[in-house]
């Protein structure tokens, strides 16, 4: 008796979940990971060498005093003493970024001080960006596309078999724009308010005020347009303070038992 093509669909998502299910740090949200730590770092610590040899470290004193004396107390509350935390600024005033690694590689680029007045404003960035690799949202990221290979695959074949090219093409397509806006892209902006909660969490342990990522946003936010919320990996700015905002009532207690 032949297997639909639901309970091959089934039956594979079951599998996979099965083998990689895991809870993120902090937040307990369930996750799919089907990559291991060591494979991770590997790909972290690979990464960290071509951003390096492609991009120039600033050597401001002040920016780079201010990234490793923030960096170094948000990492030392999340434990992960098996990463190799390394902080530095690139020096690029055209580009407001940062992000940080697998394996504690963390970059921050010079163009983002223009929206940060004090180190509880850049502790509100760094944090998150740590928070994306304490939650090892990376590994997440590459599982999820696994999975929508696999998909993919079973799909094209379970089409392929009925002999019409036309549908198949017509199916692959309609499957493809799917997985981008109504599974993936969603999914990363889980891991946006994820890294948020997470990275508030972390400078909160670490003494610094979460309230200053409202600061940092609303500035953040005055500066360009922004696409459709629909369209876009990163939540819009105005729902990621009022998310922020909802948070505060459990960050502030923390702040407050740490502040220096």
């Amino acid at each position: 008796m032949k297997r639909t093509f639901k309970q091959i669909i089934v039956g594979a998502i079951l599998a996979l979940l099965f083998i990689g299910c895991t809870k993120a740090p902090i937040t307990g949200r369930n996750q799919l990971i089907m990559i291991d730590d060591s494979q991770e770092l590997a790909l972290g610590f690979e990464s960290a060498k071509q951003v390096l040899a492609t991009e120039k470290v600033s050597s401001d004193p002040q920016k780079n005093a201010m990234v490793q004396r923030v960096g170094k107390r948000i990492a030392v509350v999340t434990g992960k003493n098996d990463y190799k935390w390394e902080f530095f600024v690139i020096d690029n005033n055209e580009e407001a970024n940062a992000f940080c690694l697998p394996g504690g590689k963390v970059f921050v680029y010079t163009g983002l001080f223009k929206y940060i007045a004090n180190d509880d404003e850049l502790a509100a960035v760094m944090g998150h960006e740590i928070g994306h690799a304490f939650a090892r949202h990376g590994a997440e990221r590459m599982s999820a596309g696994q999975l929508q290979q696999t998909g993919g695959e079973i799909l094209g074949a379970v089409m392929q078999g009925r002999g019409n090219p036309q549908q198949t093409a017509v199916a692959m397509q309609a499957f493809g724009i799917g997985t981008q806006y109504g599974i993936m892209l969603p999914h990363s902006r889980t891991q946006e308010y994820e890294a948020d909660h997470i990275g508030l969490v972390l400078s909160a342990k670490a003494g610094y005020n979460p309230k200053s990522a409202l600061n940092f946003w609303d500035k953040f936010s005055k500066d360009g347009e922004t696409p459709p919320e629909y369209l876009s990996t990163h939540p819009a700015p105005t729902n990621r303070i009022e998310e922020i905002k909802a948070l505060l009532p459990q960050l502030m207690p923390i702040y407050q038992a740490n502040k220096h």
